[in-house]
């Protein structure tokens, strides 16, 4: 399971660099002007619907119904299932989008109200969507791919798939911007693309493991029918959470022009180590939970879980303390440059701190929510995810005024600690959550590691001060690496010497 948490882990990693080069060129030739916005929103949209028709919502209701299938029936049964759940979900998809296409100027003043007020930026954010959308049922196949690959525990492709969007946004930027009427215009269309190429690249892979899908006509078969009983409660879910990224999206609307833009830069840093640590961890332990408890191994679900949880700390809480503390020259360093000054780059930093502080709760969530899913309980996550929505909303209400952007990331953050406590407890009481005496003798040294290097951070972001504020991208560049390696170092020695990490486990680590 480790193995293949770092397998993905790697993969994302290398899709997140990919993904801030790309941010950086985005960021040097847009800016957070009205185009940008408008991108900005096009682009949220269809990714907003894809984590409620696919990804989150779909592979926890359609991974332990495939591997039921696939150890009580064999793989023929499995891919007969899959292609069975892929024509419906097309069929939805398509119908969705027909319906979205036509009435896309209605569709904007829902999700983006604050851009009719400037009709340029609305009309943008009209023709970007429009180009942008029919990326939703290619991603969402692609989901149904990724998750079918995931339980036969081949996740190379589908980790490595966002590698490919990133790629078709850095080549549209650069090489379709001069015969475009703006930036804008060629990142939409490299969205499109993007949809196209991660599709071939999916489906090439799931030939290659003999698992290789036929369209079928969709037909509510009784697999199908048991796969929609759970996926109903999974996609409510899912939207909850949704909402809290739509309120972001609808409230930011109204705020001055830039908001937007600002919101999307510092969730990118933030989304590294989510992406990274968490959606990796939740990509392996669910499969592998479902495995075992359809085994009667309950112990062992228990341990894969702490372990999980374990690798969440370790890896995140350091991140945390960076971008609590030196968020505005990461900032700075990464996108000061062309169209985006340094007001913009003060505001973001701003909203990357607000983020943060959900960031562990944020990754913890990945290691919690698997022990309901694998037990195809896709309620009590939903009941759980109300009581977040509602402290969300409220929160971004009140905060929105004094706050802007910030406050609207900053009650995403609370929101997201909510959901941690209230799943945990649900998950104690019935017995499912069993922290073992490793995890609560290693938990309190990660956290005051991670202390320790946030004190180390602050002390040395005063003697870094000078170099910082050069004009010198290289310098500034230097000095950021130079800081952040310091903290590391200070973690990682403290995390050895307190026994938060035994040179037993780098050592198995380095072997794998």
């Amino acid at each position: 399971m480790l193995r293949n948490i770092l397998s993905v882990g790697g993969l994302t990693l290398v899709s997140r660099v990919v993904g801030f080069v790309r941010d950086m060129l985005i960021a040097a030739i847009l800016g957070a002007g009205p185009v940008a916005d408008a991108f900005f929103v096009a682009l949220r949209l269809p990714n907003h619907f894809r984590a409620l028709f696919a990804e989150g919502a779909f592979n926890s209701a359609f991974v332990p119904v495939f591997a039921e299938r696939l150890v009580r029936d064999g793989k023929e049964a499995a891919r007969a299932f899959a292609e069975e759940v892929m024509a419906v979900l097309l069929s939805a998809q398509l119908l969705f989008l027909v319906v979205v296409m036509a009435a896309m100027p209605v569709f904007i003043m829902l999700f983006a109200p604050g851009f009719v007020e400037d009709p340029a930026k609305f009309d943008l954010a009209v023709l970007f969507t429009r180009i942008t959308f029919p990326y939703l049922p290619m991603i969402s196949v692609v989901a149904l791919l990724g998750a079918m690959l995931n339980s036969i525990k081949r996740f190379t492709a589908a980790a490595a798939a966002p590698i490919l969007l990133n790629l078709c946004l850095i080549g549209a930027v650069v090489g379709l911007t001069p015969f475009m009427p703006s930036a804008g215009h060629a990142l939409s269309w490299g969205v499109f693309a993007a949809g196209v190429v991660e599709l071939a690249y999916l489906a090439w892979d799931a030939r290659r493991a003999g698992m290789g899908l036929k369209l079928r006509w969709p037909r509510l078969t009784p697999g199908v029918r048991h796969f929609l009983r759970i996926l109903g409660p999974a996609a409510l879910g899912a939207g909850l959470v949704q909402i809290n990224l739509f309120v972001d999206t609808i409230i930011a609307s109204f705020l001055p022009t830039g908001a937007v833009s600002y919101l999307y830069y510092a969730d990118r840093l933030n989304q590294l180590p989510l992406g990274v640590i968490g959606i990796a961890v939740g990509t392996v332990l669910l499969p592998e939970m479902a495995r075992q408890l359809k085994s009667g191994d309950e112990a062992a679900a228990a341990d894969s879980q702490n372990r999980c949880m374990e690798l969440s700390l370790l890896l995140t809480l350091p991140a945390t303390a960076a971008f609590m503390t030196v968020a505005a020259p990461i900032m700075a360093v990464l996108f000061e440059r062309g169209a985006f000054h340094a007001a913009d780059a003060a505001a973001s930093a701003a909203t990357l701190v607000a983020y943060s502080f959900g960031l562990p709760a944020f990754v913890l969530l990945k290691s919690l929510i698997p022990g309901f899913h694998a037990r195809q309980d896709t309620v009590t996550p939903v009941r759980v995810a109300l009581a977040a929505v509602a402290v969300n909303v409220a929160l971004k209400i009140v905060l929105m005024g004094p706050l802007a952007q910030v406050g609207l990331a900053l009650a995403t953050s609370v929101s997201a600690w909510v959901n941690v406590v209230l799943l945990s407890w649900a998950l104690k009481r019935r017995g499912f959550l069993r922290i073992d005496a490793r995890l609560r003798h290693r938990a309190p040294r990660v956290l005051f590691a991670t202390l320790a290097m946030a004190g180390a951070l602050v002390a040395g972001q005063h003697w870094a001060a000078p170099f910082l504020a050069d004009p010198h991208l290289t310098i500034r560049a230097a000095a950021l690496i130079t800081l952040c390696t310091a903290g590391m170092l200070v973690f990682a020695g403290l995390a050895v010497l307190t026994g938060a990490v035994h040179r037993s486990d780098l050592g198995r680590l380095r072997r794998r």
